[in-house]
């Protein structure tokens, strides 16, 4: 089974939580629905060191601690994806950082889900339990 390795960056502007995701780049993804930064391990890497590597050659961000969501598996391409999350930090303006993306944006975790592919979605429920349980952060 292919894998692939994530972050799901959050923050708070104002009374909204907003996520960081990208999309991907190139004239067929032009439909393609969204995702956290991804990809794969290699094959001395750790899942989590794979998902800071990506969100940062994909967005420009340099993501801070993280703490683990848990697995996904895509249901078409059977890629299992494990994901990680923490807090954005505090200066973080994403780019596209790579050829592979055409934006990578804050994104209001309500939009976020309508955006987000649809069996990533698991991890903004995830990531919205814990930021219910503790409003100021999940870490």
């Amino acid at each position: 089974m292919r894998e692939s390795a994530g972050t799901l960056l959050y923050r708070r502007e104002g009374d909204e939580w907003q996520v960081l995701l990208v999309h991907p780049s190139g004239n067929y993804n032009r439909r393609a629905p969204w995702s956290i930064p991804k990809g794969e391990p290699d094959a001395d890497e750790s899942h989590e060191a794979a998902a800071r590597r990506e969100t940062r050659e994909e967005t420009g961000v340099i993501a801070g601690d993280l703490f683990p969501l848990g697995e996904t598996i895509l249901q078409k391409s059977r890629k299992r994806i494990t994901a990680f999350a923490g807090a954005a930090p505090a200066a973080a303006t994403p780019t596209c950082a790579s050829w592979e993306v055409d934006r990578a944006e804050f994104v209001a975790l309500d939009r976020a889900r309508e955006l987000l592919h649809p069996d990533q979605a698991v991890f903004i429920d995830r990531l919205w339990e814990l930021l219910r349980q503790k409003p100021s952060s999940p870490a």
